[in-house]
């Protein structure tokens, strides 16, 4: 296990993610900010699925998610159609304009990360990348009940249920 000093370093190098994120971001075009980018960029990598699932895969409100849903749909970029199992819910599907702006988003994405990343090896790109796969992986769905923090009195090895 890491040492505290680690932890702290670690939590420091994190919180300026957002300078990541919004440099990034500085990339995307005028019409589809980060959230409409995500809702694209979803849709085309698992397919067609109800909103409920979109906004489990967000990590966001329904409200949020209904949001950038919107404004996708207005651009024509999804399509929302009725569930054939309930009527009630909607399908969202991806359509040719919406599939050529994740291609766009795509081609954005990679010259923002070159032109930041240039003197970075392959190795240390490839490196960064299973690294955040993992961190995001040891977090899961950071909404479930099962992913609140153990007490501050209490370390994980305390906070296990017997086998």
């Amino acid at each position: 296990m890491a040492a505290q000093r680690q932890y702290e370093e670690l939590a420091r190098q994190l919180s300026a993610i957002g300078a990541v994120k919004r440099g990034l971001g500085r990339g995307l075009p005028h019409d589809c900010p980060g959230g409409s980018a995500a809702v694209l960029v979803l849709l085309e990598r698992h397919g067609a699925m109800r909103m409920s699932r979109l906004a489990e895969l967000l990590a966001v409100d329904m409200s949020v998610t209904s949001r950038h849903v919107a404004h996708v749909a207005e651009r024509e970029w999804i399509v929302r159609d009725p569930d054939p199992a309930d009527k009630r819910s909607r399908i969202l599907r991806l359509t040719p304009e919406g599939k050529a702006k994740v291609d766009e988003l795509s081609e954005l994405s990679i010259r923002t990360l070159t032109h930041y990343l240039h003197d970075w090896t392959d190795d240390e790109v490839v490196q960064l990348s299973t690294l955040l796969a993992r961190l995001r992986d040891s977090f899961g769905d950071c909404r479930a009940a099962s992913a609140r923090l153990p007490d501050a009195q209490t370390t994980p090895e305390t906070t296990r249920t017997p086998a």
